[in-house]
């Protein structure tokens, strides 16, 4: 069976219907599964054979050293395929050609008789009850079978009888619950699992993670948290002396969206089946996951929407292809699309400085400037080809660095926004019984139709600037990118939410709340605002009307520096305004657009547009997002950066990220030209 990425290998937006790419509710994905698999069980025995694979390929890489620092299996967002640059094509392995491991040595750890053919190789199973139990019960006796050493600890009473008989007769020993191998008859079945599991450790070796499936909810059981607490205290994924495959997803996450409400064995792989599961692509569960195979077995998916979806390197490269393509012959700077820039105030002149750096490298034809004059001088001295003058532009960049407390600078950037901004339909504005404003018949119009305007970014003091004209009646539209980080997503929910009533009180946002269930947040944004919201974390989450959320790694850990979400704001700028010039080329009605030198020039036919146009802001906002993660990767000294703990890299300053689009874009590039698969 063919390896399948675990992120999207389509190539636009609106094909959201790839198993591999997507990730639909739980239960819609139990329901379209429950046909086929009833009364067989050939199915879990594919699955099975899947994880018994994967385990083959961790062991041959070797044993870990305890406590040795080793690199993941593979980059969490690259193509995981022999030909990708991102990974070496794996050695030939046969009993009579041993591979050379990429780990460490057989002397330096474990039983193995060679790393190349596995013998005596310690592995460790997590056993629930249900099918996930049962597979990694089948695959830990398929591993037996071929010479490995397994145990399995049981955190049910009720395994799977079938998968439990088989897994005995191929050699697994088993503790728990009734379960005591021939020298632990005196102790208690829990004692003798956690015993097993801490011998487990000393030794070093394999996990298979198959306490929980998706039709668990809420976090683990006792029984089941205390046997994974010493795996646990063991250290985090390529910082311990074990290596972790998850079926299906790591045990206690949350399944539909992603909530981590307990203690949760983090993998450095997960196989899962079918489909992409909504903790699989959804942060904080996303991170605790590590690389991800999507493993086809030949069951039906949902026909249903899918509610989140993760796009390749090799997608954003053709969404950043076909928004910043390479210029022609004939194209001049106008052509290539222009960024009205609204950035640095006296408290933080340099953000504009970052933005306008971030908005250049990343392909935009021209920078126009609005900013106080000190901030001009440093702009002009660090970038001279910025033009520090307000003039037509195809996207706005409203924000960076601006001071609401500063009221002559904050009263500018208000009236640049507010022509952006469109009333609420029927009204100066509404509010629902429980008082949140409300909007949705602006965007819940004629299917397929939205109202549309100049692409605009609304970040940092932006944001807060905002939520006061929203609160005079207006509402954004699905070409306003939001770009909050946790704490300014609270402060917005906050605001939009509207005043607590007796009947219904407001539940409360905080950063805490917001970290702890991002994809609820961003929703409630989007939902609460019109906008196209794009939160940012180390995996960023970007919410649009009527379409699943989007996931895409945001680079190193390096990049949490000051000033790196004001060069993503530049990015995303250039994104958009190609996006803009493309669009005005390619319509029917393009010469209806009037030009004028103003900076809040509407795109020809301001009024509903198709929903296409909205498919291409929301692909150049997640192409910009990737673009700017792995330029952070390169200037990192991290290419094809996975922001994995253990990969190393070093410390970066923001104008770093700038200087490195450029072979950030190569990259893309590259990974477009390529095949998906």
């Amino acid at each position: 069976m063919g390896q399948v990425s675990d992120l999207n290998d389509s190539t636009c937006s609106d094909d959201v219907i790839d198993p591999t790419t997507c990730a639909w509710p739980a239960q819609e994905v139990a329901a379209a599964e429950a046909p086929a698999t009833a009364g067989t069980d050939r199915y879990m025995r594919a699955a099975a054979h899947a994880v018994a694979r994967a385990a083959l390929r961790e062991l041959r890489r070797g044993p870990v050293g305890s406590g040795a620092a080793v690199a993941p299996a593979r980059p969490a967002h690259t193509v995981f395929a022999p030909t990708s640059p991102a990974w070496p094509a794996a050695p030939p392995v046969s009993p009579g050609s041993p591979a050379v491991p990429v780990g460490t040595s057989a002397d330096g750890a474990g039983t193995y008789v060679s790393p190349g053919w596995i013998s005596g190789a310690p592995v460790l199973l997590l056993v629930g009850g249900g099918h996930n139990g049962a597979d990694a019960l089948l695959a830990g006796g398929l591993l037996a079978h071929n010479g490995c050493a397994v145990t399995a600890v049981l955190a049910t009473e009720h395994p799977h009888p079938v998968a439990l008989e088989e897994a005995r007769s191929h050699g697994v020993t088993v503790y728990g619950a009734g379960y005591r191998s021939d020298g632990e008859l005196g102790q208690d079945g829990a004692e003798a699992s956690i015993a097993a599991v801490e011998a487990f450790i000393v030794r070093g070796g394999l996990v298979l993670d198959g306490l929980t499936g998706i039709g668990a909810t809420g976090p683990l059981r006792p029984d089941a948290a205390a046997l994974i607490a010493p795996l646990i205290a063991a250290g985090a994924p390529g910082r311990r002396p074990l290596r972790v495959i998850a079926v299906d997803l790591p045990s206690g996450t949350g399944v539909d969206d992603g909530a981590v409400d307990g203690p949760v064995l983090a993998a450095d792989c997960t196989i899962t089946f079918t489909c992409l599961k909504g903790c699989l692509c959804l942060p904080p569960a996303r991170h605790l996951c590590g690389a991800i195979e999507v493993v086809p077995l030949g069951l039906p998916v949902p026909t249903g929407r899918p509610t989140a979806r993760r796009p390749v390197d090799g997608a954003l490269g053709d969404y950043l292809t076909r928004s910043v393509p390479e210029p022609s012959a004939d194209d001049h700077k106008y052509t290539r699309g222009v960024v009205g820039l609204w950035a640095g105030s006296e408290s933080y002149p340099g953000a504009a400085v970052l933005a306008a750096s971030g908005a250049m490298r990343a392909g935009a034809g021209m920078v126009r400037l609005a900013a106080p004059r000190r901030v001009e001088d440093l702009v002009l001295a660090a970038r001279p080809e910025v033009v520090p003058t307000a003039g037509r532009s195809q996207a706005l960049v409203l924000g960076p660095g601006v001071d609401p407390a500063d009221t002559v600078r904050a009263d500018e950037l208000r009236e640049v926004l507010r022509p952006t901004l469109v009333p609420v339909h029927g009204s100066g504005g509404s509010r629902d019984a429980a008082g949140a404003r409300t909007g949705e018949e602006a965007s819940d119009s004629a299917a397929g139709m939205v109202p549309a305007g100049l692409p605009t970014v609304v970040d940092a003091g932006a944001l807060s600037i905002l939520t006061e004209l929203l609160a005079e009646g207006l509402r954004c539209t699905p070409c306003h990118v939001l770009t909050p980080h946790a704490g300014e997503a609270a402060a917005l929910l906050t605001a939009l939410a509207g005043p607590e009533t007796p009947e219904e009180p407001a539940l409360r946002w905080n950063r805490e709340r917001v970290e702890a269930h991002p994809a609820h947040a961003a929703r409630d944004i989007c939902r609460l605002s019109g906008a196209t919201v794009l939160l940012k974390g180390a995996t960023t989450l970007i919410a649009a009307p009527h379409h699943p959320l989007v996931s895409v790694d945001s680079g190193p850990g390096w990049m949490a520096t000051a000033g790196s979400g004001d060069v993503l704001a530049g990015v995303l700028g250039a994104v958009l305004a190609g996006t803009a010039v493309r669009w005005e080329r390619g319509t029917a009605d393009a010469t209806a657009g009037v030009e004028t030198d103003t900076a809040t020039t509407m795109l020809p036919g301001s009024g509903p547009v198709s929903a296409p146009l909205l498919d291409s802001v929301l692909d150049s906002v997640a192409a910009g997002v990737r673009l700017h993660a792995l330029a952070g990767a390169y200037a990192a000294a991290m290419p094809q950066g996975t922001g994995v703990a253990g990969t190393g890299g070093h410390p970066i300053a923001a104008l770093d990220i700038a200087s490195a689009l450029g072979p950030a874009r190569l990259e893309l590039d590259w990974l477009h030209a390529v095949p998906h698969h």
